[in-house]
């Protein structure tokens, strides 16, 4: 890609500097309406070079030296294999959360059993609310 750059601008440069042609003097611009098909189409021929050797390098590079333009496949198995690792560990806890839950029932369930056969819990009593404050006179 670093070599592609520069031969684009110096063939830039090399197709600009045949188009550019300075006339002495226009003439209401009928000179100028004759000139702009020829550069229109001299611009379009250019566009249409460079597409060709900008696909032409691309494909080149891809065939012949892959590993400049595509990522490291290297680190995307190392990234694979800790995804396995991730997910071999979120598994496990989810295991130990289905354990933990069960245990929790457990508990849940003797717990209701203790409160069932002590009978209805007492009402809690209520404190009788403080006095207010004294006036003061104004």
């Amino acid at each position: 890609m670093s070599r592609l750059l520069p031969l684009l601008l110096l063939a830039a440069l090399g197709c600009a500097t045949k188009l550019r042609r300075r006339p002495a003097a226009w003439d209401d611009g009928a000179a100028a309406e004759r000139g702009a098909p020829k550069g229109c189409a001299n611009l379009t021929l250019v566009l249409d070079n460079w597409k060709f050797a900008i696909t032409s390098q691309l494909r080149n590079l891809l065939q012949f030296h892959p590993q400049t333009v595509l990522p490291d496949y290297g680190r995307i198995r190392a990234l694979s294999g800790a995804l396995d690792g991730l997910h071999r560990e979120l598994s496990a806890l989810k295991e130990q959360l289905g354990r933990l839950s069960g245990r929790f029932a457990e508990v849940e369930a003797s717990v209701e059993r203790l409160g069932r056969a002590r009978g209805p819990a007492p009402a809690p009593r209520r404190r009788a609310p403080p006095p207010p404050p004294p006036r003061s006179p104004l």
